[in-house]
């Protein structure tokens, strides 16, 4: 057989071929056309197929393909269902009943295409792909500055600002850069001032990270400029997410143009304060400045000048000057005159402390200077005395005795005073004040008597009778207490307290009594002023009895006057007559008193008296 005869015959039996298939049946594949995960999922790849016409014994096989070639994971025959164990993916897929194709704990390496195919003998063979796309989430981005020196303002090549790292994300993520919260273009043309260098390195996980450096050729108005970064990145179903970097600020030199002198203080300088007063320019860095005060050279340190413990003397106009080599035309100075405020020590007139005689005159004037319009107070503790400087008492009395402050001050300036004191004593005969009644429960108790008096010199006390005596001064006074026997004869005719000193002698009695306490054991009645007494169980028995007896009492008696009243009026009283005659003249009998008082307890101390005898 030729070749001619050879190649028809071939042909012939392809066509023959192909037409025995078509006629004898068709097999249809459906897959998704994609499936979407998180690294670390499972994925489900699903796989459907229909056989024209239907037949049983069909092969359902699942392949991928790496670098041009097809391997089989795992199949399905016969009811039989394995995975194969020679590829990246085995111990991980299976095969379900249904053909779907499960992959656990998916890797970035397992995004591939997947084909499903199907065999079914005389139906022939089909297939249907998709592709498996892995994501993860890259971690927050870290933005860091170059270790170099500060970035000098008019260089004429760009500057590195900073690089933006953000590690282990899939698919590659991108990196957005900010400044002043406005993104920047994103440039990669190295010629242009602001550009950036993107990389990626792809980590053994399969994961990547992304790295961007931003390049820039700053100016002044960047000095303060806040640049960060953002890593956006994808999720499945079309999710874009991102996440922030910290933020850093550019070193930046650029020349001085202008200085500032300024008082730190906020309150109004006074001797004994410390000064700061700080110079500073508007350039980076700063350049070295020089002090003068009144022209005269003083030190500083760096742009900090610090007076300690300012005197009046250093009132002055102070100045600071700059030189910055980067601008020698700037004018870079400043001055401040400083006013440092004072007042003087306040002196007195009389300095020496008064001894005045009770009932005399004392006067004191109190002066002082200051830096500024000041006040002059006169006061015994925290009472104002005077206003104007002077103080005059008169008719000193010994409550006047004690310590008088003359105090100075600058209303203007806060904590500015000046203050001295002066101490009055007054002298005469001792005076007594009122005492207090002591009191004990029965006779024979222990009573403490207390005596004050007034006086200089400090008075002495006598005690008639003595006791055992304590002394302590309160002030101005001397407080003298006694602790002594309540006997008869005290609780009779009391305590003598006596005091002396040179100017002469005051004395005073003490009265002791006993003290009433409410007795409810007995009820005071007074009937025509005499007295009767009840026992406490007659009296908490029945005194509910005795006011509704008074009370019957007073009913009876009102209706008996009715009564009388009544028959009068009719004239049938056969002393009705007479009794009216004896009215007329006056001679109405009034010799029977009543007298009727609450017994109640408390009422006691002050209505029932008990007879002289008894006490």
């Amino acid at each position: 057989m030729d070749g001619i005869t050879f190649g028809r015959t071939s042909l012939l039996c392809t066509l023959l071929l192909w037409a025995f298939q078509a006629c004898s049946g068709a097999v249809t594949v459906k897959t998704a056309s994609k499936v979407e995960v998180l690294k670390e999922e499972s994925a489900k790849l699903p796989c459907t197929y229909t056989v024209v016409p239907p037949i049983s014994n069909t092969v359902v096989e699942w392949f991928i393909e790496e670098q041009g070639t097809r391997k089989r994971v795992a199949f399905s025959r016969g009811g039989e269902r394995k995975s194969d164990t020679d590829t990246h993916l085995a111990g991980r897929v299976t095969i379900e009943e249904d053909f779907t194709l499960t992959i656990s704990a998916v890797q970035p390496s397992d995004e591939l295409i997947f084909y499903c195919q199907v065999t079914a003998g005389p139906g022939g063979v089909g297939e249907a792909a998709t592709t498996l796309n892995v994501f993860f989430a890259p971690e927050k981005p870290v933005l860091t500055k170059p270790s170099t020196q500060a970035i000098s303002v008019g260089q004429t090549s760009s500057s590195e600002i900073g690089t933006c790292e953000a590690m282990n994300g899939h698919p590659q993520p991108r990196i957005i850069w900010f400044k002043d919260d406005q993104p920047l273009p994103e440039i990669k043309d190295r010629s242009e001032k602001t550009h950036m260098v993107p990389s990626v390195v792809k980590e053994a996980s399969g994961l990547e990270t992304a790295k961007n450096t931003l390049y820039m050729q700053p100016s002044r108005a960047d000095k303060d400029s806040v640049f960060y970064c953002v890593v956006e990145f994808s999720l499945p179903g079309g999710e874009i997410k991102q996440k922030k970097s910290n933020t850093i600020t550019i070193n930046l030199n650029y020349p001085s143009e202008k200085a500032t002198f300024s008082l730190l203080n906020t309150d109004p300088v006074k001797e004994g304060d410390t000064v700061n007063m700080k110079c500073e320019t508007d350039g980076n860095p700063q350049p070295e400045f020089d002090f003068t005060k009144d022209t005269n050279e003083i030190s500083g340190q760096g742009g900090l000048l610090v007076l300690k413990s300012v005197k009046r003397t250093d009132t002055a106009v102070y100045m600071c000057t700059a030189t910055d080599f980067d601008n020698l035309d700037a004018d870079l100075s400043g001055s401040i005159a400083l006013t440092v405020n004072y007042i003087d020590p306040v002196n007195v007139t009389p300095t020496q402390p008064q001894v005045i005689m009770l009932g005399d005159k004392v006067e004191w004037q109190c002066k002082t200077k200051a830096s500024a319009a000041h006040t002059v107070q006169w006061k015994k503790g925290s009472e104002v005395l005077s206003q104007d400087g002077m103080l005059s008492i008169q008719d000193v009395s010994y409550d006047k005795a004690g310590e008088y402050m003359c105090v100075g001050a600058v209303p203007s300036v806060p904590g500015l005073t000046a203050q001295t004191s002066v101490n009055l004593t007054v002298k005469g005969s001792p005076m007594i004040e009122t005492p207090a009644i002591g009191t004990v429960d029965k006779e024979g108790d222990m009573v403490v008597l207390m005596c004050t008096a007034w006086g200089y010199p400090a008075p002495q006390f006598t005690w008639k009778p003595s006791g055992k005596e304590s002394v302590s001064v309160e002030g101005n006074k001397v407080v003298s207490s006694v602790t002594l026997e309540a006997t008869a004869e005290i609780i009779k005719d009391g305590v003598t307290c006596e005091v002396s000193n040179e100017h002469g002698t005051s004395s005073t009695i003490l009265l002791v009594s006993l003290k009433r306490a409410i007795d409810n054991s007995a009820d005071r009645v007074l009937l025509s002023g005499n007295p009767v007494l009840k026992s406490a169980d007659k009296q908490q028995g029945g005194s509910s009895g005795v006011v509704i007896a008074v009370v019957v009492c007073v009913l009876l008696l009102l209706l008996l006057v009715a009564l009388i009243y009544f028959l009068n009026k009719k004239s049938k009283l056969p002393c009705s007559k007479k009794d009216k005659k004896e009215v007329a003249s006056g001679e109405v009998n009034n010799d029977i008193v009543v007298e009727m008082k609450t017994d109640k307890a408390n009422e006691e101390a002050g209505l029932l008296k008990r007879p002289s005898t008894q006490q």
